[in-house]
């Protein structure tokens, strides 16, 4: 399906080569013992236009950060003269980087960042943004690589989903030492040839893309399929090689790994301007051929086959696929006391990554590793390493899947921290936090805190909102008492719930507050079958909470909408594109008993017509891409048609009984069984 490198030693020599690029200075003296500079745990990917963005700004905060720490924050003075827009203002208060506090608790994580567009100027859009003039970020860090890959195609992908899902094929199939970017076998053997071997530590995969453009929301699948595939096949792989003595010192030991799409979904209810119908469609397609994947990865039994080609034909591109709806920007600033018909697009934008930024944060600092932090980090900030509770790569592994959904919020450290006195042990208004405050802002509708600076709030809205905001005043009026809203499909039907709480490193969280905030998930979250908890201590100076909402965000009224809107546009026969027939027939293959799968046959065609949503002839495009795939790729046993990567109706089944499957979701209670009866009334 894909190129992969086959040869150990080029993969060892690539991953040494891009190790060398990233850390200068190579082998670190550590207690006398000379090692290897390992891998940071964490990659992102950033694809297009607005993912390569999000992944640069990113890597800028995170950069900052240390710049601040390393530097004994003597900037400080002159990076406060300067005009700042939030997210710098964001991170500054989250990380407590000012002069009041000797001792600085400082976010250090450093991810490797891969950025990757259909566009031939990608390097000079990133030098000449502000990150590029304003600061010498660009050649100091060196974690940030750009993946120059326009020799295989330099002018986008034409907002068509499935042409930068071809050009992606196209890369991912060529022998990587047939490109003349000398970079791009590196990276190659980083992202996908190594993926899950213990010679490269990265565990955390995040590819970030817009679903509505065509590069990323076309490349990303694609470019998830590709190391989904080599890290499935590596557990096939019992090549007696693997077991020289030779190989045994680099460690090919197989290791799980955690990979998620951050998907940034279009604005759908904004009364204000009709949005293009285009990114509707790619996003629909975006999201049915994610849901028909997932479905065939987790749950289709029909091929429930342990053998190698069963489960190869059955990869979906990540673990879990984290949605961000655009509409967040509109929600933040109309709360915002502001004219959102005011905002320029780059505000909006910057908005949309800073959101995302902060949910990248709270993930990374729920799962790193002590090696992923400067050496000297603990022992300076005085954190005691020993009180969090970490997740890894496979607590994320078995706890998300599928579509996932993110409810934020923060607060500042109380002025009088929790009482420990016994007596006073059990009143709540000792501790200082409304733990039932925090919880309500984390899913509230988009907002700012004006005091965090953050934007707090639930990343994909569960219903119209109008209806939500009246659900969630009930919901408070009511004393936090869910009945409103714990019918929702978005919380009845979660499977599961990963919250990450974090925490400064003086401040301690009352166990009453914990179970506070557990009575909640609990009450809200009915039959969720697996709830966990990690706690971060030390990494920023404000409590935040993030709670991660699974499977369920797929039955919300834009997912639906989305996905409903690419069945129509490009699937339906003539009589089902224009009326609200298919709407409800749809609505129908969810709810009902049986799936009429006969029916859905008469409403849409065979295969996905992709001249829908472009205004040119199809026809003609198709064989100038087929073309350039021949060029590249010479062997004519790899050669894929267009044709051959169109969705299908059954992609469209496979999608109606994944939604199926989480309508249905539902826990039974835990009883006693007991072999003793019931207690005799005395006589």
């Amino acid at each position: 399906m894909y190129f992969t490198e086959r040869d150990i030693n080029k993969i060892l020599a690539n991953l040494d080569a891009l190790r060398n690029s990233v850390f200068p200075v190579q082998n670190q003296e550590i207690e006398g013992v000379s090692r290897k500079q390992q891998f940071p745990s964490v990659c992102l990917i950033g694809l297009g236009r607005c993912g390569s963005n999000i992944a640069l700004e990113v890597a800028s905060l995170v950069y900052n950060a240390r710049t601040f720490y390393m530097s004994e924050f003597s900037q400080e003075e002159k990076a406060q003269k300067e005009q700042e827009y939030r997210p710098v203002r964001w991170i500054k208060k989250g990380l407590n980087l000012d002069k009041s506090h000797q001792v600085k608790p400082v976010f250090l994580i450093e991810p490797l960042v891969m950025l990757g567009d259909l566009d031939k100027d990608i390097e000079g859009r990133i030098r000449f943004s502000n990150r590029g003039e304003k600061s010498t970020f660009l050649q100091d860090y060196n974690k940030m690589k750009i993946m120059d890959l326009s020799e295989v195609h330099a002018g986008g992908a034409g907002n068509a989903p499935i042409l930068g899902q071809y050009l992606a094929k196209i890369i991912l199939n060529k022998d990587t030492h047939k490109f003349s970017n000398a970079d791009w076998k590196f990276i190659h053997s980083y992202l996908i040839d190594s993926c899950g071997i213990k010679a490269n530590q990265s565990r955390l995969y995040f590819y970030i893309f817009s679903a509505g453009g065509g590069t990323g929301s076309g490349m990303a699948s694609e470019f998830g399929l590709a190391q989904q595939y080599a890290y499935m096949a590596k557990t096939f792989d019992t090549r007696p090689e693997l077991e020289n003595e030779a190989n045994s010192g680099h460690s090919f030991v197989f290791e799980p790994i955690f990979t998620s799409g951050i998907c940034i979904l279009p604005n759908i209810t904004d009364h204000g301007v009709e949005m293009s119908e285009a990114l509707h469609i790619n996003s629909g397609r975006l999201l049915c051929k994610y849901l028909s994947e997932e479905w065939d990865f987790s749950y289709n039994l029909e091929n429930e086959d342990s053998n190698e080609s069963s489960v190869m034909q059955r990869i979906r591109p990540w673990n879990a696929m984290m949605l961000i709806s655009n509409d967040i920007m509109r929600y933040a600033e109309e709360t915002d006391d502001g004219e959102i018909q005011h905002i320029d697009v780059n505000a909006m934008e910057k908005y949309a990554n800073q959101y995302i930024s902060q949910q990248i944060f709270n993930i990374l600092t729920a799962q790193a590793v002590t090696t992923d932090y400067d050496e000297n980090y603990f022992r300076r900030a005085g954190i005691d390493i020993g009180e969090t509770i970490r997740l890894d790569a496979n607590d994320l592994f078995m706890s998300l899947a599928g579509p996932v959904a993110v409810a934020y919020a923060e607060s500042v450290v109380p002025t009088q921290p929790a009482s420990v006195d016994k007596l006073k042990l059990f009143d709540k208004a000792n501790s200082g936090l409304n733990i039932d405050d925090l919880f309500f802002r984390s899913i509230d509708l988009p907002h700012f805190n004006k005091v965090t600076q953050a934007i707090e709030g639930i990343s994909l809205l569960p219903i119209e909102s109008g209806r939500y905001r009246e659900a969630l005043a009930s919901y408070v009026k009511n004393g936090y008492d869910p009945k409103d809203l714990k019918d929702l499909h978005f919380f009845k039907n979660c499977s599961s719930v990963v919250s990450i709480i974090s925490l400064p490193k003086d401040y301690k969280l009352s166990y009453m507050d914990l179970n506070r905030l557990k009575s909640h998930l609990n009450a809200l979250f009915p039959n969720t079958t697996l709830k966990r908890y990690a706690l971060v201590i030390g990494a920023s100076a404000n409590i935040s909470l993030t709670t991660l909402i699974v499977k369920s965000p797929c039955l919300s009224d834009d997912f639906l909408t989305l996905i409903v809107s690419f069945i129509k546009r490009c699937f339906a026969k003539d009589d089902y594109r224009f009326d609200d027939s298919l709407d409800k027939a749809m609505l129908d293959f969810i709810r009902s008993d049986e799936f009429d799968e006969e029916r859905l046959d008469n409403m849409l065609f065979e295969y996905e017509n992709p001249a829908k949503i472009l205004d040119t002839n199809w026809y003609a495009i198709k064989p100038m891409y087929e073309k350039k795939y021949r060029e590249l790729i010479r062997d004519k046993n790899k050669f894929v048609s267009i044709n051959d990567i169109r969705l299908s109706r059954d992609s469209v089944k496979k999608a109606i009984h994944y939604l199926r499957e989480i309508y249905r979701h539902k826990i039974s209670k835990t009883k006693v069984i007991s072999l003793n009866g019931p207690a005799k009334p005395a006589e």
